[in-house]
């Protein structure tokens, strides 16, 4: 990779995970990208995604250099992966030397979102408050259950122990997200 693919690359304040590069596919530098979303479509709105090594140590032949930036040219759906080329990736061995890297999109670039559909990067750290005005902690994760995604809430407010609570995030229990108060109200109680 050329030098100046890596050193003048300015990280993005809003910059979020969204998977990471599985192997090399094919002879011709394509890479293969586990999504971490069932629909990648934050991998399609950019044509600049951001590297960092993987959180486990693996092996790096020397003088391997993984750069922070790459600019993509082509990406595609294949399967449950996405498949995409990149300038600076010619080949076979470039795309072998990105394996195992997480990729970053700028949250600024991903599509917009339709009424009532949120990214789950925008509700973390909300807070969740029920019909009562009671609070009942702040969304620390989601999960998803493949019928619907669950909100996991941390209250660490009451005692030394933080109480935790799962809710489904689904109509029935969620009344509203107001992104700009940053608060979550659903039809939920202090004991359940």
């Amino acid at each position: 990779m050329p030098a100046s693919s890596t050193d003048d690359v300015v990280w993005p304040e809003d910059a979020v995970e969204v998977g990471r590069i599985l192997d090399a596919w094919g002879i011709k530098g394509w890479i293969k990208v586990q999504p971490y979303s069932s629909d990648p479509q934050a991998l399609f709105s950019s044509r600049r995604w951001f590297l960092q090594p993987p959180e486990a140590p693996r092996a790096v032949k020397p003088g391997t250099v993984l750069p922070r930036l790459l600019k993509i040219t082509d990406a595609k759906d294949h399967g449950d992966v996405v498949v995409a080329t990149a300038q600076d990736v010619p080949d076979r061995a470039a795309a072998e030397a990105l394996k195992g890297a997480r990729v970053f999109v700028s949250r600024a670039s991903f599509p917009s979102a339709e009424a009532d559909e949120f990214y789950w990067v925008d509700l973390i750290g909300l807070e969740v408050v029920n019909r009562q005005g009671e609070r009942l902690g702040t969304v620390a994760d989601l999960m998803d259950t493949g019928a619907h995604s669950v909100l996991r809430v941390l209250d660490d407010s009451g005692s030394s122990e933080p109480v935790e609570r799962l809710i489904p995030f689904v109509g029935a229990y969620v009344d509203q997200v107001d992104q700009s108060a940053r608060r979550i109200t659903v039809d939920w109680g202090l004991d359940y």
